[in-house]
């Protein structure tokens, strides 16, 4: 199970080698000039005009997608994590309702906030903070990417955060937030190491990250369940970090960062010999290769949202999970 398989849409990932770093290129600034400029300038990432605009064609793709069961009709408009997850989830409520999704209510996200990071280079990127009809009083929290001008604004990750644990951003006198890198080392845990350390935690425990719903609660239930009469349940964790499921970080108010990442989680159910594996139910069975013999091993892809502090121990806000695909045996 090796860290660089990642789920599954290289379409992104190769536009990376068609971006020249010494191409220039045509950006609207804030004031709706049209600039000429070079992949260094430090540049805000959208309007925020773009930002809300990229918001409502992100929802009306979604609506559509979901009402009718169909992954290539919000394809342009997700990437990386949040695509996984997406996109499993419409194969799967296809294969069930071939006429489209009998449950549909359409998503609606109000009371949008924007938060737009000045930064160099691709991609170019901001987080939506909005209310929704769905997830109960969590706040939906969406970050957009792009690879170039002329490129779709795609949500690469969505977390759902309890109000009031969103925090203050840093920003200048614009109102333009600052993009961490992914290597800082004024955080408690690099960006780029946020990954690999969540996982080594979820195996090993440790005291990077903080007790939580995410973190001490979610070992103990795993660890719970790993052994029950007749049946066995091992867990694999790995980091994705690569491509379209690398980190992003914005600075918070207070020296710390906020920071999106992405982790995959293997879940492989062996029934003992005369016992069977538990009946999945049908949507899991969807997205199955294999019969269901002895074993079931569930692969998820997670999206999280985390507080990683200038000095302490990293809290996780928020995880969004989805099962992307099973095999049995």
């Amino acid at each position: 199970m090796s860290q660089d398989r990642g789920p599954r849409r290289p379409r992104r990932l190769e536009k990376y080698a068609l971006i020249s770093a010494s191409a220039t290129a045509l950006s609207l600034t804030a004031s709706g000039c049209v600039v000429v400029h070079g992949e260094r300038e430090v540049l805000p990432s959208a309007t925020r005009a773009e930002a809300t605009k990229a918001l409502e064609r992100f929802t009306s793709a979604y609506n559509a997608a979901d009402k009718a069961y169909d992954a290539s009709l919000d394809a342009d408009h997700t990437a990386g994590a949040l695509a996984a997850i997406d996109s499993a989830r419409l194969k799967a409520g296809a294969a069930n309702h071939p006429d489209g999704n009998p449950a549909h209510e359409p998503l609606e996200l109000t009371d949008a906030k924007f938060t737009i990071p000045k930064k160099a280079g691709w991609p170019r990127w901001f987080v939506a903070d909005a209310k929704a009809n769905k997830g109960g009083t969590a706040r939906w929290l969406l970050v957009f990417t792009r690879d170039g001008l002329e490129e779709t604004w795609e949500a690469a990750y969505l977390t759902l955060v309890a109000p009031g644990k969103v925090p203050e951003f840093k920003t200048d006198q614009e109102g333009w937030a600052e993009a961490v890198p992914a290597n800082s080392t004024d955080v408690s845990v690099p960006p780029a190491d946020l990954s690999k350390g969540y996982t080594t935690y979820l195996q090993d425990g440790g005291k990077s990250f903080a007790d939580g719903v995410h973190t001490s609660s979610w070992r103990a239930l795993r660890e719970k369940r790993s052994i029950r009469p007749g049946l066995v349940t091992q867990y694999i964790d790995e980091p994705l970090t690569n491509g379209d499921y690398a980190p992003l970080a914005l600075r918070t108010k207070d020296g710390g960062a906020l920071v999106f990442f992405t982790s995959r989680h293997f879940e492989k159910q062996t029934a003992a010999r005369g016992a069977s594996v538990p009946t999945p139910n049908k949507d899991v069975l969807a997205l199955t290769d294999g019969e269901i013999k002895q074993s079931l091993t569930m692969e998820f892809v997670s999206n999280q949202v985390v507080l990683d502090p200038a000095d302490g121990q990293v809290s996780v806000l928020g995880r969004v999970q989805g099962l992307t695909s099973g095999k049995g045996e």
